[in-house]
């Protein structure tokens, strides 16, 4: 039983670092990579590799190719392998500057929310109001542009024409969901266009009261272990800034 438990930790550590290094490099991870990471054999992490995709966590994009992660690939990783989540101080200090400033009108606060998103997690933030059903605040699409990810034109096509079509965007955004925050993994958002994405979501409240959504959209090789904090934590700090105004 041990056996098997010490086997099955040394799967998840191999997951994480295959995904951590794709996330990083946007490139298929091989299995030598990895190897060097754990002082383990080529072989012995090529067999691992094969059974994690059975298991339909990893695939390779190419016959003699490296690994990377599937949609339940990154689920996975989320689910049951980031166990501590924090945002740096620093962070935290830059986030609750940018509310100490004099905010004025409401939609000022947002539209600056939503640059703050962008600035901090270098993908694209992005701002409802459940009064305005009709408007939305973005910032950072360029961020996105610029991710591997979206060099093939069709895919760059169809998340440019979401883009465009705010109330399918808006309707996506303000699904309701119980959790502090919500992470949507590719074919998750259950939107073709948006199937090479991923889109992390919180609430925030004005006076007690739900409010809205901010959200990060990027692509599925996202830095989860980054944005899903610094989203909380921006979700918690906005929410006390507003019942200022």
């Amino acid at each position: 039983m041990v056996r098997n438990t010490d086997y099955e930790s040394r799967r998840r550590a191999i997951l994480t670092a295959t995904i951590n290094r794709y996330i990083k490099g946007a490139l298929p991870v091989a299995s030598e990579d990895v190897a060097k990471e754990f002082d383990l054999s080529s072989a012995t992490i090529r067999n691992i590799f094969s059974e994690l995709e059975e298991s339909g966590l990893l695939m390779h994009p190419y016959t003699s190719g490296g690994r990377i992660p599937t949609d339940k690939g990154y689920r996975y990783y989320l689910d049951f392998l980031i166990l501590q989540m924090e945002l740096l101080d620093e962070e935290k200090e830059r986030i609750v500057k940018e509310y100490r400033k004099e905010m004025g009108r409401l939609e000022d606060a947002l539209e600056g929310t939503s640059e703050l998103i962008s600035a901090i997690t270098h993908y694209a933030g992005l701002v409802s109001f459940l009064d305005w059903q009709d408007k939305i605040f973005y910032k950072g699409i360029s961020h996105i542009l610029e991710q591997p990810e979206f060099q093939d034109f069709q895919k760059l096509r169809l998340l440019i024409k979401l883009i465009e079509d705010k109330q399918n965007l808006l309707d996506i955004i303000n699904r309701d969901f119980k959790e502090k925050v919500k992470v949507y993994i590719g074919s998750e958002l259950g939107c073709p266009e948006m199937a090479n994405c991923s889109l992390v979501v919180s609430s925030y409240r004005v006076k007690n009261r739900p409010s809205g959504k901010i959200a990060v959209l990027g692509p599925v090789r996202m830095e989860y272990r980054h944005i899903i904090p610094t989203l909380e934590y921006i979700s918690d700090v906005l929410s006390g800034a507003l019942d200022n105004i």
